[in-house]
């Protein structure tokens, strides 16, 4: 293949090589162990390899052949590396996912070898804080959120802020220091925090009440210890003040419904062949997610109706009429930009490889390989999502990620009607995001929304809402 980018002494990739051997080869129980020559691939034909070894034994593992499917697993292990290039890591932990849904099969075992699992209470909010180091996207939303109701409490002079997830006071903090600022003073805050720790309330607490002590704000926090499937919003109501309530990667988690049940296997995705795999090859391209833009997947590209088709589980229709009857002034609404919240593993697999491709994009783009902290949150953030998309089901499946048109949707129905986002507020985003000096991030408008994105892929969307009483 003329043309062909190769190493000094390296040939390329040719009709005879390994990787169309590879790519013209069935997975079967036949062929035994791995092939030495996959851990000779240069890093672009690895990555291809990978991305169809993931689809071959999701494949597997989604019509319970179990056989091929850990034949499929034991190739992947001579290619991934969770401190490898991004396709490397990433690939790590949908092999880890797809294991595990294996085990599930056979809850004893699965529960033994996870059963010394211990999850600190610090530890997701450390993981979480990392996430908002390493990455503009938290920030972001933030910012505009805190924009938002600094727009829709104009004037007022009793203020009320619902937090459905107060494990992070640097929002607040920043709200509190702008609120000072006001030409007509700060109004007296209050701040329900939400939480299923006490401990976390308690150092949002504690950091908040400082601030406003310096800042001689009238200021109360309320906390809340209990999960948002469980919280008593009626009892959160107080005339007399201007309410906002504030949801930042949480309405999600209220998708699944009590009596989801496992669902029926997808038919096999068929195989990318072996001259489009060298065409993707010859385009010599250097990231993840270019990898996976370029059509690599051959026909299994995600598709924009793989959630499912009710707008509504019992929770959220119950949560969202909750949040309605306390007529808050506004709403804002942080989610991830992704449909993983299919019916089948292999629809939410697709999905989910072209959303977490572009996060380690980011992180090969701007972090060290070496850092610890980069593989705390890959393996601790993004490696524990990615095994819920993946292996999980029913009411443990959580991460239930959709898109920004179907929070539209399913808003809309539930009485809510769109507040656009301020010119103001897109400033302060993409100034936030020219301190980072990439150019990889990006900020999107849409239909009065915004879309933070990594190089053209959005990856969270911030909207604001308010009942359609106040209209």
């Amino acid at each position: 293949m003329a043309g062909m980018v190769q190493d000094d002494g390296s040939s390329s990739v040719t009709s005879s090589s390994p990787l169309q051997f590879f790519t013209l080869m069935s997975i079967s129980p036949s062929l035994g162990s791995p092939y030495p020559w996959l851990r000779e691939l240069k890093s672009e034909e690895r990555g291809l390899c990978l991305i169809q070894l993931l689809l071959s034994c999701a494949n597997h593992v989604a019509a319970g052949s179990l056989e091929n499917a850990n034949i499929c697993l034991e190739q992947i292990s001579l290619l991934a590396s969770p401190d490898g290039d991004s396709m490397q890591r990433m690939a790590a932990y949908f092999t880890e996912a797809l294991a595990g849904r294996i085990l599930k099969s056979w809850p004893g075992l699965y529960k033994a070898l996870n059963s010394t699992r211990i999850s600190s209470i610090s530890e997701s909010i450390l993981i979480r804080r990392l996430f908002f180091d390493l990455c503009p996207f938290l920030k972001l939303a933030y910012v505009v959120s805190n924009q938002a109701i600094i727009d829709a409490m104009e004037g007022e002079k009793m203020v009320h802020i619902i937090d459905l997830n107060a494990a992070e006071p640097a929002q607040w903090i920043a709200l509190i220091q702008t609120l000072n600022a006001r030409p007509e003073g700060p109004p007296h805050l209050r701040i329900t925090g939400i939480h299923e720790q006490k401990e976390v309330l308690e150092q949002t607490a504690m950091r908040l009440t400082e601030e406003a002590e310096k800042l001689d704000i009238p200021f109360q926090f309320i906390p809340i210890v209990s999960k948002l499937e469980n919280l008593d919003l009626e009892s959160l109501r107080k005339t007399g003040e201007a309410l906002a309530i504030s949801s930042v990667l949480q309405l999600h988690l209220l998708m699944a419904s009590d009596d989801e049940t496992q669902r029926k296997t997808p038919p096999s995705a068929k195989n990318p062949s072996a001259a489009h795999l060298q065409r993707v090859l010859q385009m010599n391209q250097s990231t993840l997610g270019e990898l996976l833009e370029k059509d690599l997947i051959n026909g299994h590209s995600p598709s924009p109706d793989s959630a499912s088709s009710s707008p509504f589980s019992a929770r959220m229709e119950s949560f969202l009429a909750s949040l309605w009857n306390l007529s808050p002034k506004v709403m804002v609404v942080a989610e991830q930009e992704s449909n993983h919240n299919g019916s089948t593993v292999m629809e939410r697999l697709l999905e989910a490889l072209y959303f977490y491709a572009a996060l380690f994009d980011c992180l090969e783009s701007t972090v060290s390989r070496t850092s610890v902290d980069r593989m705390k949150v890959e393996k601790m953030l993004f490696g524990e999502e990615i095994k819920n998309i993946i292996a999980c089901e029913g009411v443990e499946r959580k991460e239930r990620h959709e898109k920004l048109e179907r929070w539209v949707q399913r808003l809309d129905l539930a009485g809510f009607g769109r507040v656009p986002l301020s010119y103001y507020g897109l400033l302060q985003a993409r100034r936030l995001l020219q301190s980072y000096g990439c150019e990889g991030y990006k900020i999107k408008e849409e239909s009065g929304a915004l879309l933070f994105c990594w190089q053209d892929r959005p990856l969270f969307s911030v909207s604001a809402w308010r009942c359609r009483r106040y209209d």
